[in-house]
């Protein structure tokens, strides 16, 4: 007897599991900040800053045209400064990554409500079907149904292993199910770090422009006098809060929609904590 224990301890470490790594590419990540920056310059150079937009426009153009007399409020950003490309660009990096986080987190919700589901394989289980239950993870579809799968796979196949005892059995499955929960998470809460990243920078981007766009006004202020001096101070000041305003509102829409998908993920791992729960007491119940 004292030669069993050994055995099955072997057993156990040899037992392999079913989960594989996900091969995927986290190309976008590097490309797409990249790509709406450099987008965000070609919208401000040659569509707002159209030399149609300006009544006295800069013919000799080059990186950063000295226009004049903008001919409506869109034009008046261009001449906010350098700044608005960048904060362009950061714009278009938030909607690429909301997107791109939306279209990822509902494939991983998966078809129907979570907690339905995990009641379907519950009741699977209590009647020892665990072929009908791997059936429903097939119709989920979701990050909670593959974890839920890979467990049932081990779970499975430790009611046919006559080497382990139930406490090694129930082991088993839970270590599968943490494994797969592993290879999830990483997928649900990639890219989340530009979208709260960017609610910080944008905001300091957006008063460095205009800071830069005050610094420009006061210098204007000084080589003008009387009334002009006042129109050009006012005008300035206008153009440089463009740099604020564009800002605050991109960094206000990364706060929001971090906050949507992080809601949404909370909901996802809290149904593939259950799952796991729901493996091993019932694993534990049916085949002591």
């Amino acid at each position: 007897m004292a030669e069993t224990k050994p055995t099955a301890t072997a057993a156990a470490t040899k037992s392999i599991s079913s989960v594989q790594p996900k091969k995927t590419s986290n190309a976008i990540s590097w490309i797409a900040p990249l790509v709406c920056i450099i987008l965000g310059y070609v919208i401000w150079r040659f569509m707002i800053g159209a030399d149609a937009n300006f009544t006295n426009p800069d013919k000799a153009g080059g990186f950063w045209p000295s226009h004049e007399g903008p001919k409506s409020n869109l034009a008046r950003m261009y001449q906010g400064g350098i700044i608005v490309p960048i904060l362009i660009g950061f714009l278009l990096t938030v909607i690429t990554f909301v997107i791109e986080r939306l279209l990822t987190v509902t494939k991983a919700k998966g078809a129907g409500n979570i907690s339905e589901f995990i009641r379907k394989v519950q009741f699977h289980l209590a009647n020892k079907d665990v072929d009908k239950a791997i059936a429903e993870c097939d119709k989920q579809k979701g990050s909670v149904g593959n974890v839920m799968k890979a467990g049932l796979r081990k779970y499975k196949e430790m009611i046919s292993n006559s080497e382990l005892d139930t406490e090694q059995k129930v082991l088993n499955i839970q270590k599968e199910v943490e494994e797969a929960t592993a290879l999830e998470l990483p997928m649900l809460e990639k890219n989340l770090v530009f979208l709260s990243t960017i609610a910080s920078v944008a905001t300091l981007f957006g008063l460095l422009g205009t800071v830069m766009g005050m610094i420009r006004s006061f210098a204007a202020l000084g080589d003008s006098g009387g009334g002009e001096a006042a129109q050009k101070l006012s005008q300035g000041i206008s153009e440089a809060l463009y740099n604020t305003a564009l800002g605050i509102g991109t960094s206000a829409l990364s706060i929001i929609m971090y906050n949507v998908f992080t809601t949404r993920i909370d909901a996802i791992t809290y149904g593939i904590d259950e799952s796991g729960f729901t493996l091993t007491q019932s694993f534990a119940a049916n085949y002591k």
